[in-house]
């Protein structure tokens, strides 16, 4: 566990600093948090973008291991970049001046085999390939032993076999997913063959390296989990929703409740408590940028639901809520 006077230091300067606007909504937001678990209640975080890559997990991971976070939704580019940065860090490639790179200059880093992620290159062959070698084997044995699992239990089976360990290039305290496997957090990850693990795996089963595709669980049985794990910790609290960015990784997890009212025709409360973290302007039909209120309509949240709206970068943001977080008793 991290020192928490840094922490301390950095919510004094918050609340010293952040009286208006946006800035307020930070304070407002993370002192509702802090009420919120105060009552007993928990908080589900969900991660769109490319967060992994911009170490959200030198934040992330510590809310994790302090019990500020009880589930995570996140896309399967960010359960899978968590550990490229984990065993390839050295390896990655920082470009300050990609807003000018030329397309000549783009095609030059894919022959170098280096994934531009905006000022950040992965490095295909110490992340991407690496991780690849290792968890196919995985893949092979489930396959083998006709067994069935969700991306991330695969990738929670990797780290603790410990055939990683000889890549750790980072701190491990700083991986979100290590963190979050020490504590067998439950993770949901929809669509995660939109990732490039999950490219690789489609690729395999092509192959005939894999027998099909049945060994990875799908998104509705990742939906099914959800549901009962919500039912489960709705019975005598709430849940509260804390969520980055937009797209699936928030969408997917919040209409877990009107699924239930709705379509299973069960009581269950509603989210507890929703902040969003984004920098997606409201427009028409834009789900990322839609303010929360719209939520009430589709029987998500209350009119008694704590809502708010940070218009920001969640790279910077976010760790600023952790800390204020992480500060409070």
């Amino acid at each position: 566990m991290q020192n928490n006077t840094e922490f301390k230091a950095v919510k004094n300067f918050i609340v010293r600093n952040y009286k208006h606007f946006n800035a307020a909504v930070v304070i407002d937001a993370a002192q509702a948090w802090v009420d919120h678990l105060k009552k007993g209640n928990k908080m589900f975080f969900t991660m769109a973008g490319a967060m992994s890559t911009a170490e959200m997990g030198i934040s992330l991971a510590e809310m994790i291991r302090q019990g500020k976070i009880h589930a995570i939704t996140c896309t399967g580019a960010n359960l899978e970049e968590d550990i490229f940065n984990l065993v390839a860090h050295t390896h990655y490639k920082r470009v300050p001046h990609y807003r000018q790179l030329s397309p000549e200059e783009e095609v030059d880093l894919l022959d170098n085999h280096m994934n531009r992620v905006t000022d950040t290159c992965i490095p295909e062959g110490e992340a991407i390939r690496r991780l690849e070698k290792h968890v196919l084997e995985f893949w092979k044995k489930a396959d083998k032993e006709k067994q069935r699992f969700f991306p991330h239990e695969f990738f929670y089976t990797v780290l603790r076999s410990g055939v990683l360990k000889q890549y750790y290039e980072i701190d491990p305290k700083n991986s979100w997913l290590l963190a979050a496997c020490e504590k067998n957090l439950p993770i949901f990850v929809p669509g995660w063959e939109d990732s490039t693990l999950g490219n690789i795996f489609v690729a395999h089963v092509r192959k005939g390296d894999l027998s099909n595709f049945q060994i990875m669980k799908s998104g509705p049985e990742y939906m099914n989990e959800l549901i009962s794990w919500y039912q489960e910790n709705t019975q005598k609290n709430s849940v509260g929703f804390f969520q980055i960015g937009g797209g699936i990784a928030g969408d997917f997890p919040i209409c877990v409740v009107p699924l239930i009212q709705q379509d299973l025709e069960t009581d269950c409360k509603v989210w507890g408590y929703f902040c969003q973290i984004s920098d997606s302007t409201t427009s028409y039909g834009s789900y990322s940028g839609a303010v929360p209120n719209e939520k009430i309509t589709w029987g998500k949240l209350g009119v008694d639901t704590p809502r708010f709206i940070i218009e920001s970068d969640a790279t910077i943001v976010a760790p600023l809520v952790f800390a204020y977080v992480l500060a409070s008793e």
